[in-house]
């Protein structure tokens, strides 16, 4: 068991396939798109070095780049900061290279196949990520109103969190059927798929997660409800999505997508600068040892985008912060989404009315995160008293919430993870200094752990970051509000171009934003591809029949399309 509050269904059959993120709103195999040996497509011979904008060098920004560059068309990367996006890892400094911190995404699950296709070419490595209760964690400690819990397993922890867990397996079995689900998911059962689906959205599109407990009988108790919120599954404490649409929460636990969770040795932002470097072996038009790098100036993306609009001949024009205009016949935009109210100067004729509104009611979640490096794992030591080891993974109601123990072998410096909070927890901290962060931490886990003098162990000055304060970004990623499925289906199905009308077309969205499963680096992945298939599309290219593409099948799996009246 790898989880706190556990997902709803121990397979018993360890026989049955792996589960993936197929779905449930787009039920298309990426996983078996990206290896299948005819590839993603091409486009005529006459379109070959072709230049497309891709604006934001983030990890879907540089996969679509990278797919577009195989298929033999130019893509010009704008990125305002830096090569990664919420890939984005630091160093410390004055400290080993070999200390850094994962100040956004920092831990994937198996479902994330397509992603892992990119992990995999680039040659890097993942290892167990030390999740509450994960069988690569030591021990955690559950500290909830002034109640300290050890635990190796769930079975340690008091017969309340079982009950919890229990209520949760009830309520998702009970309101969203998630044996069901979860059973066609992995047979890739796609009618299955899209019939529960669409009788789950139409009944639960307007209700909270925290709406969806409360009707459940298995958590009429209150103290069921705000235990779960401070616990919850996977990860831990879920109670900042407590006012998202449940359908959000749903996409999570069928997937799977917060269970078995790996991070990337050496940090996730290698995964982006490896593709931006990757010379591919199969290439068309350009020629052999190209990559993103050397079709670019001095091997850097053009700066920041600063205006977008259109020009005659339904081109997108796209301004730079060295006042520097290119007009391209296509362009992918892969920022988020709110960089278009803001940031940059838009033309309202770049997207459909009723586009825009849906990227105005993108509801982001804030988040914030402070690192430490210490000289070594001093938290496997062992309480002389006790036996138990002197610290461990910790979820609390504290201002901290989760901090997280990661180290690189028992006599190496570490990491830790003081605290990773969201919403309005990661607003408490806002105002205040990486170092004020650092002391009102220390000061919240020193009252649970009275014994551990954490400061002795600190070898560099913190690293911190607030997303919601992070210019270019404005928070940590999209979760729907309820109400909010039909702004996501037009934004996700925005690459079917062949229904907008003809001076709408050629810009493409993409990205975190874009995808049904925001706050996962895999539905980045997804909407690159999509994106990748539009502009081969919009440029008449196809896809080998033996291997079609996502907008190939979009008809037979569309998603589920509410009525607006």
């Amino acid at each position: 068991m790898t989880s706190t509050v556990p997902n709803a269904v121990e397979h018993a059959d360890e026989q049955q396939p792996p589960i993936t993120m197929f779905g449930p709103d787009f039920p298309y195999a990426y996983d078996d798109f990206l290896a299948h040996p005819a590839g993603l497509g091409q486009v005529p011979a006459t379109e070959h070095g072709t230049e497309v904008a891709v604006i934001g060098g983030g990890l879907s920004g540089i996969v679509a780049a990278y797919e577009l560059m195989k298929m033999g068309l130019k893509p010009v990367v704008y990125e305002a900061d830096r090569i990664g996006g919420r890939l984005r890892t630091v160093g410390f400094e004055g400290c080993d290279p070999s200390l850094t911190a994962e100040m956004g995404a920092m831990r994937f699950p198996p479902s994330s196949t397509a992603l892992q296709h990119y992990i995999d070419l680039v040659g890097l490595e993942t290892r167990p990520f030390p999740n509450p209760l994960a069988e690569a964690t030591p021990s955690t400690v559950v500290d909830l109103k002034g109640e300290t819990h050890y635990a190796e397993t769930i079975d340690d922890l008091p017969q309340v969190y079982r009950d919890v867990a229990n209520a949760w397996n009830k309520c998702l079995e009970e309101g969203a059927d998630f044996s069901d689900m979860n059973r066609a998911m992995r047979e890739r059962d796609v009618p299955r798929i899209r019939e529960i689906w669409a009788k789950l959205v139409e009944k639960l599109d307007n209700q909270t997660f925290y709406g969806f407990l409360c009707d459940s009988e298995a958590f009429k108790s209150f103290r069921h409800r705000e235990i779960f919120g401070q616990v919850g599954f996977g990860t831990g404490g879920w109670d900042t999505d407590f006012p998202n649409s449940i359908l959000e929460i749903l996409r999570v636990v069928y997937t799977e997508a917060d269970d078995h969770h790996r991070g990337i040795v050496g940090g996730s932002q290698q995964l982006p600068l490896r593709l931006w470097e990757r010379e591919p072996e199969k290439i068309v038009h350009w020629p052999y040892g190209t990559s993103l790098k050397s079709l670019h100036v001095d091997g850097e993306p053009r700066p920041a985008v600063t205006r977008l609009h259109r020009t005659a001949g339904n081109h997108i024009t796209v301004t730079d912060a060295n006042g520097d205009i290119r007009t391209y016949r296509a362009a992918i935009f892969t920022a988020q989404s709110w960089m278009l109210l803001s940031k940059i100067a838009c033309d309202d004729s770049l997207f459909p009315i009723d586009h825009w509104t849906a990227i105005e009611r993108t509801h982001y979640m804030e988040s914030s995160k402070l690192f430490v490096p210490v000289d070594r794992p001093f938290w496997l030591d062992k309480d002389e008293e006790t036996g138990r080891d002197v610290m461990s993974m910790t979820l609390t109601d504290r201002m901290t919430r989760g901090t997280y123990l990661l180290d690189d072998g028992p006599d190496r410096p570490a990491v830790i993870c003081l605290s990773y909070t969201w919403c309005d927890d990661s607003l408490k901290w806002l105002p205040l200094s990486a170092n004020e962060r650092m002391e009102v931490m220390l000061k919240s886990l020193g009252e649970i752990y009275p014994k551990v003098d954490i400061r002795k162990h600190i070898i560099g000055s913190p690293v911190t970051v607030s997303w919601e304060n992070e210019p270019y970004f404005m928070g940590a990623f999209k979760a729907n509000l309820p109400g909010h499925y039909r702004y996501q289906r037009r934004l996700f199905t925005h690459f079917m171009q062949d229904r907008l009308p003809e001076d709408k077309r050629g810009i493409f969205l993409a990205g975190d934003d874009i995808s049904w499963t925001a706050g996962w680096a895999e539905g980045a992945v997804q909407t690159a591809l999509n994106a990748v298939w539009g502009v081969m599309h919009h440029f008449g290219g196809q896809t080998d029949p033996a291997n079609p593409g996502p907008g190939d099948v979009y008809d037979e799996i569309a998603p589920v399309e509410l009525p607006e009246d």
